[in-house]
């Protein structure tokens, strides 16, 4: 790995685990930063960058990082995030079904991956992905979000375990694949359609609905070798 994929790694973990070194739900988070520059990139021939797609507050997005932390799409339209172009977000209004994804099939992604516009450059695995509302915290912070379907490039992958929600980095988000986050110490604000995990936010007591079934990671990473396409079907309640 080079310095610039290092570099580009600590800024995720940070994204990810917030500033601290683990994830425990007791370490300090790092501010959201999806909401972050305008493109700087110079006009190319054949290339669309005005399809760049940032967040806004209450927007929902898909996270998703590559497994060499090198290609990754964290809500902003800065240079780090290359799969911003043709991102679906979507504003959560209320209760209800919504769909989010990333995509490879872009002009802009693909001359920045490969430096053809009209590429097949394929993104390598996933390193971390999550549904996250931004600046939840604040204008939808009671809002719990409910993972329906996962599908890469047009197939559905199968979800191993349920998902929870829990509020970070100002923002709300369930996270679909997060290594970082172990079945065994989930957030003490883990929360689902049926009620919180543990009571009154203690993680030394587990409440009824907490069996083993929740975690980070509910799909197989494996499924997402050489992709093109992922959209997540989920539904909002709570509001």
């Amino acid at each position: 790995m080079n310095i610039r994929k290092a570099l580009a790694a600590v800024l995720a973990a940070a994204f990810i685990c917030g500033a601290a070194a683990s994830c425990s739900s007791k370490d300090k988070k790092a501010p959201d930063k999806a909401a972050s520059a305008e493109p700087t990139t110079a006009p190319v021939p054949g290339v669309n960058f005005d399809e760049a797609v940032g967040v806004q507050s209450g927007d929902a997005y898909l996270a998703v990082v590559d497994t060499n932390w090198d290609k990754q799409y964290l809500g902003g339209t800065d240079e780090k995030n290359q799969l911003c172009y043709k991102a679906g977000v979507v504003h959560i209004d209320g209760n209800g079904d919504y769909k989010v994804s990333v995509t490879a099939n872009s002009t802009a992604f693909q001359y920045l991956a490969s430096g053809d516009p009209n590429g097949d450059y394929k993104v390598n695995g996933i390193g971390f992905a999550a549904v996250i509302i931004h600046d939840a915290e604040s204008v939808l912070p009671n809002a719990i979000i409910t993972v329906k379907n996962v599908k890469v490039d047009g197939r559905d992958v199968e979800l191993k375990k349920k998902n929870y929600t829990n509020t970070e980095a100002e923002a709300v988000r369930t996270n679909i694949f997060n290594e970082w986050v172990s079945d065994e110490f989930l957030p003490a604000d883990a929360r689902t359609a049926e009620g919180g995990l543990y009571v009154n936010f203690d993680t030394n007591s587990p409440s009824e609905i907490n069996d083993g079934s929740y975690s980070a990671q509910i799909v197989d990473p494996a499924e997402f070798k050489d992709w093109t396409d992922i959209e997540v079907d989920f539904s909002i309640s709570g509001l």
